[in-house]
């Protein structure tokens, strides 16, 4: 009889997760917001990861990656690609822990991203815009210096850090009924989908993509995953050409529906999460109103549904405009 193979990722490590980074993360709350309602058309809760240590919930998933590392991984360092809140997470823990961090960045990372990184102890390889540039120059770097990878969505350790998002929604309202998140890469939504749905399968979970650069969203339409030309989004943090290949099986094990929203749905999301729940909340997190503020699920009025805020690390004047109604560069 052979062995019962061990999934790659499974609510006992999401459980593993929450107990190995609770003395570093905020358990950020679960808030009930009424004057959402009428709008939504439904119960609105919020998951405000702005609230989070960095500004977004990438340090969940960096923690548990870095604090399950051996010694001598620690020793030699970690390396990881990004232009944002992955690169600030991994920068802060590497920080915290005397561990050497080095972030390939694209080229046009505006100075601030850098900056953030930076002043967090990160050092900065700036290098090609193309992913798959990046990615080359990330595994020669490893080849060289030996690093350790901390991928921001591809590496199932760093998806039971995010995981503990679902297990904090459950425990703070087990009656919720629906979980609204954003898809990029997929890690997020993977280990919150496998919190859930092993926790409760009649949990329905949603992700939301922008029109502009839905992977995953086509790819679900196929039946197989889907390569796709990515245009700019508002949403920049959640830009997905293509799902890769670990979260892939997760998303299209666990997620229910995939629906995409289109730029002026982000931007009035992002307005309205503003004067409603006097959170600041980057566009990437506002796909989840934005999907319900535009109808694109179907919920009812006295239906529990718990929307994850990601991020809120947003250039200032920019979500200014948004608030003024004024107009911001990539909406159509």
């Amino acid at each position: 009889m052979s062995e019962t193979k061990k999934a790659p990722l499974t609510l006992q490590d999401i459980k593993d997760a929450q107990v190995r980074i609770k003395p570093y993360v905020n358990r950020t709350p679960l808030l009930r917001e009424e004057d959402m309602d009428e709008a939504l058309g439904c119960h609105v809760y919020l998951k405000p990861e702005m609230l989070q240590v960095t500004g977004a919930f990438k340090a969940r998933g960096a923690f548990n990656k870095v604090l399950s590392l051996t010694e001598e991984e620690r020793q030699r360092g970690i390396i990881f690609s990004s232009s944002g809140n992955h690169a600030a997470a991994c920068a802060y823990v590497g920080k915290m822990f005397g561990i050497k961090a080095y972030a390939v960045m694209p080229k046009d990372t505006p100075k601030e991203k850098i900056r953030n990184c930076e002043k967090r102890g990160g050092t900065v390889i700036l290098w090609e815009r193309d992913y798959q540039a990046r990615v080359k120059k990330v595994a020669d770097e490893i080849k060289e210096h030996g690093y350790t990878l901390v991928h921001g969505f591809d590496d199932y350790t760093v998806m039971a850090g995010q995981g503990t998002i679902g297990l904090e929604i459950l425990e703070d309202e087990p009656k919720i009924k629906t979980v609204v998140v954003p898809i990029g890469g997929g890690g997020l939504i993977s280990g919150i989908s496998t919190a859930i749905k092993e926790t409760d399968p009649s949990i329905r979970v949603v992700g939301v993509q922008a029109a502009a650069s839905c992977g995953y969203y086509l790819s679900r339409l196929n039946g197989r995953p889907t390569r796709m030309t990515s245009q700019p989004t508002l949403a920049d943090g959640i830009e997905c050409s293509y799902p890769t290949e670990n979260p892939y099986p997760i998303v299209d094990k666990y997620v229910d529906e995939i629906v995409i929203v289109g730029e002026k749905e982000i931007a009035e999301a992002v307005t309205l999460i503003g004067q409603r729940a006097h959170l600041v909340a980057e566009p990437t997190s506002s796909v989840v109103v934005a999907a319900l503020l535009a109808k694109k699920i179907v919920v009812s009025p006295e239906e529990k549904v718990a929307c994850v805020l990601t991020s809120g690390n947003y250039d200032i004047d920019l979500i200014g405009k948004f608030y003024k109604g004024e107009e911001v560069e990539g909406v159509d």
